[in-house]
């Protein structure tokens, strides 16, 4: 039987830090399609003023920092409404420029 040290305990350790958030991003995003879609007449959505079809030039969800999906997907999550998808071309005021 291999004797486990404690430097191998923490690596090992490390690693499940690592894999357990990891493992959850990607098995969210294979769900992401079941989700609902986020109303803009509920209560978060009006909180942030969201909207399916932003009306700022050059802002909308896909070019978010919170949104999840690529910037040509239609739909996708989004940190704000977790459980929720909204649209690629929608805005709301928790909008942050994605980087690059």
């Amino acid at each position: 039987m291999k004797k486990i040290t404690r430097r191998n305990l923490l690596g090992m350790s490390a690693a499940a830090m690592v894999a357990g958030p990891l493992l959850a991003l990607t098995s969210r995003g294979v769900f992401a399609s079941d989700a609902d879609k986020v109303d803009p007449n509920g209560a978060k959505a009006k909180q942030f003023a969201y909207v399916h079809q932003s009306e700022v030039s050059g802002k909308n969800c896909a070019n978010c920092l919170l949104y999840s999906s690529g910037p040509d997907a239609e739909w996708g999550p989004c940190g704000i409404f977790p459980g929720k998808q909204v649209a690629g071309a929608g805005h709301c005021s928790a909008w942050v420029q994605r980087p690059g």
